[in-house]
């Protein structure tokens, strides 16, 4: 079921241009658990309220009958990868699937290019600031593509997926929505954005989490499903009606729910959806049913 939103507040974050919403969720709690308390929100985050799972030990075995059991139900395929930075636990079901990236290629862009201009000694213009806010908070394309030519399009964004150690995304040449990915490689790219071992600079990936986590109110859909009380979401969605790479919708998420207990990265990726409300459907149950089986 897809959370209804409430915006609480929009506070400054650390980092030139980060921003942070804090969200909490209007939904009904789950059986069995308990309510936390809303904790404090870090700079790249979006706070929503959720429930805490009571302890369980974790089955991978029963997990993975269970996600394979309702994807074998749902139109298409799909493919899904999430990894808890606290516990070091990991779940994946057709990682390594290719799936055409839509607008979450967004967030390589904006990575890439933060990442090209760390190496030069510079920073992002005003305009590609400005540019950046509005490709990831509203996901608008001409902004994306604006970026995508700075980046030095798909061959630029290679060399620096290369430096993130992107194993299975292959940039289109020039048009980004067209690239290929998959989840594992999209959890990668987000470690890259929480890790001081990846190439880029903590104030680059507080800028690129900062966008995240404040999207537009209409786009807080997808991996934010997973969400309990008190923890924050940063996350980017892409959606888009496939004509030349296959048929009906690709529809993906990605992004960090993170928590006093927990740190999730996450990303769902689908295709074949006959609707764009299916695929939505499709990926926020799977991104809530791996992270449930993963909070033990």
């Amino acid at each position: 079921m897809r959370r209804h939103l409430i915006v609480l507040a929009l506070v400054a974050g650390t980092g030139a241009g980060s921003a942070a919403y804090w969200f909490k969720a209007d939904g009904e709690p789950r059986a069995g658990v308990v309510v936390a308390r809303a904790g404090e929100s870090a700079a790249a985050g979006r706070e929503v309220s959720a429930v805490r799972l009571a302890l369980r030990p974790f089955d991978s075995g029963a997990l993975r009958r269970s996600v394979r059991t309702y994807l074998g139900k749902r139109p298409g395929r799909a493919g899904v990868m999430v990894t808890d930075l606290r516990t070091g636990r990991s779940f994946g079901e057709n990682a390594d699937g290719r799936f055409v990236t839509a607008s979450i290629m967004k967030v390589d862009i904006l990575a890439s290019l933060l990442l090209q201009r760390q190496r030069d000694g510079r920073g992002l213009t005003g305009a590609e600031r400005a540019l950046a806010g509005t490709m990831i908070r509203e996901s608008d394309n001409a902004a994306a593509s604006a970026l995508y030519s700075r980046a030095g399009y798909g061959p630029g964004v290679a060399e620096a997926n290369r430096a993130f150690g992107l194993r299975h995304t292959k940039p289109f040449p020039t048009s980004w929505g067209s690239s290929l990915t998959s989840p594992s490689d999209q959890v990668r790219l987000l470690t890259n954005l929480v890790s001081d071992g990846g190439p880029l600079k903590a104030r680059g990936r507080r800028y690129v989490l900062g966008l995240m986590g404040s999207v537009l109110d209409e786009q807080a859909w997808g991996v934010s499903a997973a969400a309990r009380p008190g923890e924050r979401v940063a996350l980017k969605n892409g959606w888009v009606p496939l004509r030349f790479q296959g048929h009906g919708w690709s529809i993906n998420s990605i992004g960090r729910v993170s928590g006093h207990d927990h740190d999730f990265l996450i990303a769902v990726c689908s295709a074949g959806n006959p609707t764009m409300e299916t695929g939505v459907s499709t990926v926020e149950h799977v991104a809530d049913m791996v992270v449930d089986g993963l909070r033990a």
